[in-house]
């Protein structure tokens, strides 16, 4: 049996976002997207269209010292709804962050058009991001 085509979406995602591939991820996301990142630290908020989002990206990067990274474990996708499991780590000075998170993708003819995140431990999250 053949993986769903957002299920190799996803990956391709993943993939792009590890390498910094910045015009592939616009391939595979409206460009309109809605970007929904939890809790309460200075990344928490809602973020509209790419340009937003790759700002996030830069803003993350640029606090973990360019150290964060996405280890996607499993991935689930149909037409309309994709969820991937990920451990996320990084450091900052001396800090440390290592949790797992579960991201939801919705998808408008095979890009995604909003993503959500949910982590095993928010207050780990936002105490890092602090």
């Amino acid at each position: 049996m053949s993986e769903h085509p957002n299920v190799m979406r996803m990956r391709e995602g993943y993939e792009a976002f590890g390498k910094g591939d910045l015009d592939r991820l616009r391939d595979l996301w409206r460009p309109d997207i809605r970007w929904h990142e939890p809790g309460g630290n200075q990344l928490s908020g809602h973020y509209t269209g790419t340009d937003e989002v790759f700002d996030l990206f830069r803003r993350l990067f640029e606090l973990t010292e360019g150290s964060f990274r996405a280890e996607v474990r499993a991935t689930f996708a149909d037409d309309t709804d994709g969820v991937a499991v990920v451990r996320l780590t990084a450091h900052r000075g001396d800090r440390d962050i290592d949790v797992v998170a579960a991201h939801l993708f919705r998808y408008e003819d095979g890009l995604v058009a909003e993503f959500w995140e949910a982590h095993t431990d928010q207050p780990a999250v936002d105490a890092f991001y602090a």
